[in-house]
């Protein structure tokens, strides 16, 4: 009864993943102007709200609506596969100074950053593991390795995006930045694919050909 239900629920994420990437192939299909378009509709949304939770920009940098625009038409850019262009993340943290909330905020941004990648991942394997490329055992061992990887994720993230950055000043006086980044998808994932089979390697498993598997979809 446990296998079935793995089973079933293997499936099932299976079917969600495949949907996912039938929607960012759609996307992928659109023109630049409908996905501009499309962008700069949601980030003057997105910037009146902002501001009007007190949240605004440091003196010298590109207005709220035109950070948001370039953050918006990164996130909504696709290869042809499904695989997204770029991976962004975004953190909030408060300081004591500006400098110090923002570089708190950066790192959290990066964190987030890998989880995304983490989320990524294990979309490839249970999708992998539904075309039967793999065994429950082996999608199991590749996901809780990835799972257990995120500090080594962070570590090796090269160079970020910055795309949107603001601030605030709360009641008590401490500063609170919001920071955006974006990260290209593909280094990413190759960075990932090398940190998943030194790991694996070090646990004696040799699971390289599962892995091609996994990364072929996205070739």
């Amino acid at each position: 009864m446990m296998m079935a239900a793995l089973m079933v629920c293997s499936i099932s994420n299976a079917q969600t993943t495949n949907q996912t990437l039938k929607e960012r192939k759609a996307m992928a299909k659109l023109s630049k102007a409908e996905l501009d378009q499309k962008a700069s509709k949601t980030a003057r949304k997105e910037a009146k709200t902002l501001k009007k939770e007190g949240w605004k920009v440091a003196p010298g940098t590109l207005p709220l609506e035109k950070q948001l625009d370039k953050a918006y038409s990164m996130s909504n850019e696709y290869e042809e596969n499904g695989l997204p262009k770029y991976i962004i993340g975004e953190a909030m943290s408060p300081g004591a100074t500006y400098d110090a909330a923002r570089m708190q905020a950066i790192e959290l941004a990066k964190t987030q950053l890998a989880g995304l990648i983490q989320t990524e991942i294990t979309a490839l394997t249970e999708s992998t593991l539904g075309n039967d490329q793999m065994t429950q055992e082996q999608a199991t061992s590749i996901a809780n390795t990835v799972q257990a990887s995120k500090n080594l994720i962070v570590q090796r993230l090269g160079r970020t995006i910055p795309v949107m950055e603001c601030y605030r000043v709360l009641p008590n006086k401490t500063v609170e930045v919001r920071f955006r980044l974006a990260y290209n998808a593909k280094m990413a994932l190759e960075q990932t694919k090398e940190i998943i089979k030194s790991q694996l390697a070090a646990k004696g498993e040799d699971l390289h050909e599962q892995l091609d598997a996994l990364w072929e979809q996205y070739k």
